[in-house]
């Protein structure tokens, strides 16, 4: 009866996402009043019609638009225009639990790479799925809410590659300008805020297997650490863009609070831009055009247009709009405005799914069977501790070195990102689905632990610089089709040598002590596709990380920030587009080099520090 009701509180919850039936959602609402939760299912709808002019035209909803609407609209003499492809989010994108299922539904672009001649070999067609977020709060709506800045090195090497005012001590301030940290230990600590609009915190549901791997991860010569502070290297607990046990996204850390008390703030959900309107005889952008509820808007902008699209859509608009690649316009027949690289390189940080680990506890796994009516009833009633507040079952994060790491020997070379876990948390259903795995792979390796509730964990393996560089390209004109995407995942065979050097670690920490005393063994299902290999084996891992890749949203680049002078860029220091007038990207696609981080911190940082040079610039 409890995983009946359950199930029934699930379809309801996602229903402005996947609509049910009409009577099947009245019998749903009746169970929800009888237990006294009727009004957690309400959803605002935000579509304001467009004018016909405004001062900012802000294209993209997500972590850096978010931000960067609301910074502008502080001004009260300049009406700002977000313009969001999805919809809103409701409360099952508050569930942290649930952030697998939700790249299954209309809050994902639905993006997968070309076919991968290196890697994603356990996925149909060797087509990598990459997620995006579209809905209001964008990707940070649908992520695994894991809060990492990066390390000093990163931003000092973007001021060194002709940026200036990105180094470290430039940017620390808008990260800091962006969060509310509740750290338990770090209240006092400098690399913390505690004032800012984004919730950041420790998970408050945490299982015995993540006390016994931190135990194991220092016996094993990795120290504690804040990972957002001092020094990188060592093993903490995940912080999270959580707010008392709940998704924190740009949009309700920036837009919900002021949404209804600013009159120059308009927003736009479920509107597609399909191109920037740009006179060429100035080479100055002017307004865009898009399409709502089957209607074309032109609208203009008076001070500027600015592109917050993300990673994929914002190299797709400007390449709408003529400016990009000479070859790639004119094969597509776009007049050429300006000739820029644009999605010509593209970094991301592909992981391994694995190692998984069992152990002779009880109760300590995700698993769906725990979640009964009274669990979701605790958590829509507000506490904060239950299994669902987990994201997405990440407890842990270790930042490492390995002997072939090039990094400085401050700066980590891969992460260790534990999960209380694996595909067998969710019977083989959305987290396979999510990340395109074939269903073999669940079948043959993780269904046992499904059927006996064994008891188990799992680590996502990321190397932070890859060497391996892809591309982004249009292959017509159609503004609604997708761009095509090549990461090239694992051309540069060191990558793979990286991620072996992790999983070694990660096993290695697995036979300490303290982990050792749960009962710690390595599952030893063989991945499909690499039973030729004896199991465990260097090869068998090597086969292994081709066949389970799994990306974490972390691609950037696109829009590459530099010196004009540098072939290899799109946008100047100050994020405009080169050779452009009223054309910005702002956005983590300007990324310069891949990040010693998850992605989702520096794009409000990001929309942070674009809003003080539009400001400096316009006031």
């Amino acid at each position: 009866m409890e995983k009946l009701l359950l199930s029934q509180l699930l379809c309801l919850l996602l229903s402005p996402l996947i609509p049910p039936i009409h009577t099947q959602r009245s019998n749903q609402l009746d169970e929800l009043r009888r237990l006294g939760l009727g009004n957690v299912v309400n959803v605002p709808f935000f579509s304001d019609v467009p004018q016909r002019n405004y001062d900012f035209i802000v294209v993209g909803g997500g972590a850096a638009g978010c931000t960067l609407a609301a910074r502008l609209s502080e001004n009260p003499n300049w009406s700002v225009f977000l313009i969001e492809a999805g919809g809103v989010e409701n409360i099952v994108h508050q569930v942290p639990l649930l952030a697998a299922h939700l790249q299954s539904t209309a809050s994902n672009w639905g993006y997968n790479s070309t076919p991968q001649r290196h890697a994603c070999r356990g996925m149909p067609d060797n087509k990598c799925a990459l997620p995006r977020g579209k809905v209001l709060g964008g990707t940070s709506s649908i992520n695994y809410m894991i809060y990492n800045r990066g390390n000093r090195r990163d931003f000092d090497a973007w001021a060194a590659a002709g940026n200036p005012g990105w180094s470290y001590d430039d940017v620390l301030p808008y990260f800091l300008r962006s969060e509310h940290a509740q750290l338990q230990g770090l209240e006092q600590s400098p690399y913390h805020n505690r004032s800012g609009p984004l919730s950041v915190e420790d998970v408050r549901y945490r299982s015995r297997l993540a006390h016994a791997y931190i135990r194991a991860a220092q016996e094993a010569g990795h120290p504690r650490t804040d990972y957002n502070g001092e020094s990188q290297l060592g093993v903490s607990y995940v912080q999270a863009t959580t707010l008392k046990g709940r998704r924190h996204s740009a949009f309700r850390a920036y837009i919900e609070p002021i949404r209804s008390r600013r009159r120059n703030l308009h927003i736009l959900t479920l509107a597609r831009v399909t191109r920037v309107l740009i006179d060429a005889a100035s080479k100055s952008a002017y307004g865009v055009e898009l399409t709502h509820q089957g209607r074309s808007f032109k609208v203009k902008a008076r001070k500027e247009v600015i592109l917050s699209a993300g990673a994929f859509n914002s190299p797709q608009l400007l390449m709408l709009s003529g400016i990009g690649p000479e070859d790639n316009l004119k094969a597509i027949g776009v007049p050429l405005i300006k000739a820029l690289p644009v999605g010509k390189r593209m970094f991301d940080h592909m992981c391994h799914f694995g190692p998984t680990f069992v152990t002779n506890t009880t109760g300590q796994t995700l698993f769906a069977a725990q979640l009964g009516a009274p669990v979701v009833k605790e958590f829509l009633l507000g506490r904060a501790d239950t299994i669902l507040s987990s994201i997405g079952g990440v407890e842990t994060l270790t930042f490492i070195k390995v002997p072939s790491g090039k990094s400085p020997a401050s700066q980590p070379d891969v992460e260790l990102i534990q999960v209380a876990g694996s595909l067998a948390s969710d019977d083989g259903t959305a987290l396979a689905k999510g990340a395109n795995f074939k269903p073999e792979i669940y079948e043959k390796m993780y269904k046992d632990l499904t059927l006996t509730q064994q008891d188990h964990f799992s680590f996502l393996i990321m190397h932070f610089k890859p060497a391996s560089v892809g591309r982004l390209w249009l292959h017509n004109r159609n503004p609604l089709e997708w761009p095509r995407i090549d990461p090239k995942y694992f051309s540069a065979a060191a990558d793979v040598e990286n991620l072996l050097e992790g999983i070694k670690e990660a096993i290695r920490i697995s036979q300490m002590p303290a982990m050792q005393a749960v009962g710690t063994r390595l599952l030893d299902k063989p991945v499909p596709g690499c039973e030729s290999y004896e199991f465990a084996t260097d090869d068998y891992w090597r086969c292994s990380i081709r066949t389970l890749s799994y990306t974490l949203h972390h691609q950037v680049a696109t829009c590459r920030m530099g010196a004009e002078s540098d072939p290899t860029t799109v946008v100047n220091p100050q994020l405009q587009v080169h050779g452009m007038r009223k054309l910005r990207v702002v956005d983590t696609s300007i990324i310069p080099f891949p990040p010693t981080a998850h992605t989702n911190a520096a794009a409000f940082m990001i929309g942070e520090k674009a809003a003080d040079m539009i400001r400096s610039e316009w006031s």
